[in-house]
């Protein structure tokens, strides 16, 4: 017992002093105050400005998720409370509407007559969400070291440590921490700048591949997940395997603190672009986000259900205010461009999505990331949406 007890301290105390980054897990069920139940005045407009064959794939991998989880388990709707078995239902139900190729005007009666419908209370508490976007980023790569393709990307090390607090007491629930033994005492795993400027892991085996261009393998980092090019070769698509337990710190949010770049500049060509005019600072502005991935190849890009995100069709919100998997709707705005991938302008749009990832960087029930596939039109998309929006969830009413 006294051992036992000596262990709960050691990994209190490193949580205290910061030794290893502690990390929550995402309950299931959010606080009361996230969603609130929309007057039958108030209900949306429901129009989508896709067509419905992305959406079906969508609603089947959450269909997935549920197939998996107990039919009695709770998910909170704001004060409201439904089980998976009813969650599961309402995707069922809300196929069965779209597959039967309503009009606008019987897409609207069937989801209002049939759907409980909540609105986030966003940021401000009066449901403004922000929203941005992610992607899969394309790079060219190759299956081992050249002088061109010199960056490798790493897959979870042998040595990574994942210690669940609450194994050792119940009053941590949902705390862990993210480390490494070294001479038998768990210490922080290595930050960015060990791994990648002080070479921490080389040499142990642990290269996926290889890539030749650093900012777009940090970009990747970012994104979570990616498609590598092998010269000759099919692409290779490459995931989110685990992380160092580092804390996520923002390049941009340094670069505007460094008056490199103003608030209303920021966005992943310009961070590009400062990175590309200033080499003699990429290494230190890009190892100011401690924060490592660490990769598996997978069959796509996979969310934080572990089942496949789908382009313009999934979402990834803060776990602990949201019910992972559902159907939900959103309203913002996204870019037109011309045939040279300049931003004409931004157009509102509204679509369904379902709630299938979590971002290191979106934290609250006022922040939404889609994610917008790949290729250029995602690549511009994510790179500059950060616009005001509105996001719904709907669950079927019971009978």
């Amino acid at each position: 017992m006294k051992g036992k007890t000596r262990l709960i301290f050691l990994f209190i105390s490193i949580v205290i002093l910061a030794a290893c980054a502690p990390v929550k897990e995402e309950p299931l069920a959010p606080p009361p105050t996230a969603l609130v139940p929309v007057d039958k005045k108030d209900v949306p407009a429901f129009s989508d400005d896709l067509n419905f064959k992305n959406l079906e794939l969508a609603v089947g991998r959450s269909l997935q998720y549920y197939d998996v989880l107990p039919a009695d388990r709770v998910l909170a709707f704001g004060s409201d409370r439904f089980t998976v078995g009813e969650l599961r239902e309402s995707l069922h139900e809300f196929l069965r509407i779209v597959r039967s190729a309503p009009t606008a005007g019987e897409l609207q009666d069937r989801v209002t007559e049939s759907f409980h419908i909540y609105r986030s209370v966003g940021r401000d508490s009066k449901g403004s969400v922000l929203f941005t976007g992610y992607y899969e980023p394309v790079l060219k790569g190759c299956l081992f070291p050249t002088d061109v393709f010199r960056y490798p990307l790493y897959g979870k090390p042998e040595d990574h440590l994942v210690i669940n607090l609450e194994k050792f007491d119940d009053k941590y629930r949902g705390m862990r921490l993210i480390g490494r033994l070294e001479n038998g005492e768990v210490v922080p795993y290595y930050s960015r700048a060990e791994i990648d400027s002080g070479k921490a892991l080389a040499g142990r085996d642990l290269e996926i591949l290889w890539v030749s261009d650093p900012i777009a393998l940090f970009f990747l980092h970012i994104q979570g997940s990616g498609v590598i090019e092998l010269p000759g070769g099919s692409p290779v698509h490459v995931t989110y395997a685990h992380t160092n337990g580092r804390p996520y710190r923002s390049l941009g949010k340094r670069l505007i603190d460094l008056e490199a770049l103003s608030r209303d500049e920021v966005s992943l060509p310009s961070i590009r672009r400062h990175l590309e005019e200033h080499p003699e600072d990429m290494e230190d502005l890009l190892n100011y986000n401690e924060s490592y991935v660490f990769f598996r190849t997978s069959r796509g890009a996979i969310g934080s259900l572990n089942v496949p995100v789908t382009a313009n069709r999934s979402i990834a919100t803060d776990g602990k205010h949201f019910p992972r998997g559902a159907l939900a709707f959103i309203h913002t705005e996204k870019p037109v461009m011309d045939d040279e991938g300049n931003i004409l302008s931004w157009v509102p749009f509204t679509r369904f999505v379902l709630n299938q990832d979590t971002g290191g960087a979106i934290k609250g029930p006022g922040r939404v990331d889609l994610f917008c596939g790949n290729g250029p039109y995602a690549e511009t998309m994510a790179g500059h949406m950060k616009h005001e929006g509105a996001l719904y969830f709907l669950v079927m009413k019971r009978k």
